[in-house]
């Protein structure tokens, strides 16, 4: 099988585990998927920001928690962020800018390319350009 990225409604599940017989079907999939193939399973910047606003917006969870619980999924072995490690920081970066503002940034700087940035906090942030 080759690599594989999911959407935002199965990353929504597992940092959710709701509803219980869903979350389990996709954990029992996802072990049997990492256990026959040596890629990871991945979880791009898009689907993390989605998922960020729907913890916040339909679940009531706070930034820091979401945060948290984001950072507990992605660093479970089940699955990683597409963008590695630099995601991991943005996740831990509690200071504005925020989390969407630094993954929007983070997948310029993936193709070398400068944001062009209207709002200074986003401006403020390594390879923007608020011109």
């Amino acid at each position: 099988m080759p690599a594989c990225g999911i959407d935002p409604s199965i990353f929504v599940r597992l940092l959710t585990d709701l509803p219980a017989a869903d979350y389990q079907a996709t954990l029992t999939r996802f072990t049997a998927i990492r256990g026959s193939q040596p890629e990871p399973i991945t979880v791009a910047n898009f689907v993390i920001a989605e998922a960020y606003a729907v913890l916040q917006h339909h679940y009531g969870l706070s930034k820091t928690d979401t945060r948290d619980a984001m950072l507990a999924v992605l660093t479970s072995g089940l699955v990683e962020p597409l963008h590695g490690d630099a995601v991991l920081d943005a996740l831990r970066e509690a200071k504005e800018p925020g989390l969407t503002d630094r993954l929007i940034v983070l997948d310029y700087d993936r193709h070398q390319t400068t944001v062009l940035a209207l709002d200074r906090k986003r401006a403020v942030l390594s390879g923007c350009d608020r011109r």
